[in-house]
């Protein structure tokens, strides 16, 4: 499983970010497992953002930051996307997917998550 986050960048208050997670899954198809989104601060623990369930579609979004977040899915590319609006200098962070290998999302707890990306980093800022 590799997981490669792109995609950060400076971004002005008030504006929106798209991040891209291309994924590689050997052996089983891209619809196989979910992939979910974090983010960090330092000193802080990786918060979880978004999950994508691949089971259902369903997808499951932090309370904190609902109405802002929209997950997709291109298949054909292996890509999960994350798009932030009406971003905040609080949302600067490093970003990070993950997945479990599984198609069912199981929250946010990072530590169910095996296989993480190398994380992009998000400056907003004026």
């Amino acid at each position: 499983v590799q997981l490669q986050a792109s995609g950060g960048g400076l971004v002005q208050p008030g504006g929106s970010l798209r991040l891209s997670c291309a994924a590689e899954f050997t052996g089983v198809f891209f619809n196989d497992y979910v992939i979910a989104w974090f983010r960090q601060t330092p000193g802080k623990e990786r918060e979880g953002l978004a999950c994508h369930s691949t089971s259902d579609g369903i997808k499951h979004y932090a309370d904190s930051l609902k109405g802002r977040l929209t997950v997709s899915r291109d298949n054909a590319k292996h890509t999960e996307y994350l798009q932030m609006d009406n971003v905040k200098p609080e949302d600067t962070a490093i970003y990070y997917c993950a997945t479990h290998q599984s198609r069912f999302c199981s929250g946010f707890d990072p530590t169910t998550y095996l296989f993480w990306g190398q994380g992009t980093l998000v400056t907003v800022s004026s």
